[in-house]
């Protein structure tokens, strides 16, 4: 599909109110994904679309109330502790946007298909895999259910390919634990199995 293809494919989404669907955007951390979140609902609002965002009350990492991309793009949003609580605040609502998905409950996936079935237009943001390269929370759920998968990537800061997994730079166990540069870094398979294998023999050392 060309650019001109995915921009009409975009303005057709966009345009369609009532027909509910459901859009998950996933990959490691630093690769865009709520960057393209964040353009999806703009373009909603510029089409005069009635848009509600959410994003779970623990991530409080650049503010509590507006979801902010790694580059500083921003947009006012709910926090929520539980994905019931998105049913409460979206009635009347075109598009609703959830951002670092991950961390929210298993429930969601129930909660998305029982919005886009009722017709709104759901674009889910997460991480598809823990710093373990495990798959995280109700993403693998919801892109079972999806109408549509992007899979964006980062840029491995070791060899320079395209990234898919997180890597922990830090000792620390929990899986959910937030973070920037400082904590973690995106490699690509290659390099994220290196990093692994040298952080096993540093903990035996």
């Amino acid at each position: 599909m060309d650019l001109f293809e995915e921009d009409n494919k975009d303005n057709y989404i966009e345009g369609a109110h009532g027909r509910g669907r459901i859009e998950v955007i996933c990959g490691s951390m630093f690769s865009g994904k709520t960057e393209e979140l964040i353009r999806r609902l703009r373009r909603a609002k510029f089409a005069r679309q009635r848009v509600e965002i959410f994003k779970p009350a623990i991530d409080v990492r650049y503010s509590e109330e507006d979801v902010v991309s790694h580059d500083s793009h921003s947009v006012g949003c709910t926090p929520i502790d539980s994905s019931s609580s998105i049913l409460l605040c979206t009635s009347e609502m075109d598009v609703v946007g959830i951002d670092e998905a991950q961390f929210l409950d298993e429930g969601l996936v129930e909660v998305c298909t029982r919005l886009a079935n009722s017709g709104v237009r759901v674009i889910v943001a997460g991480l598809d895999m823990d710093f373990k390269g495990v798959p995280f929370g109700p993403i693998p759920g919801l892109c079972a259910v999806a109408d549509d998968v992007t899979k964006v990537h980062a840029i491995c800061v070791r060899c320079g390919d395209l990234a898919v997994f997180s890597h922990r730079t830090v000792a620390e166990e929990k899986r959910v634990l937030l973070g920037e540069t400082t904590e973690y870094e995106p490699l690509c398979r290659s390099c994220y199995l290196k990093a692994v294998e040298a952080d096993k023999k540093n903990r035996n050392l």
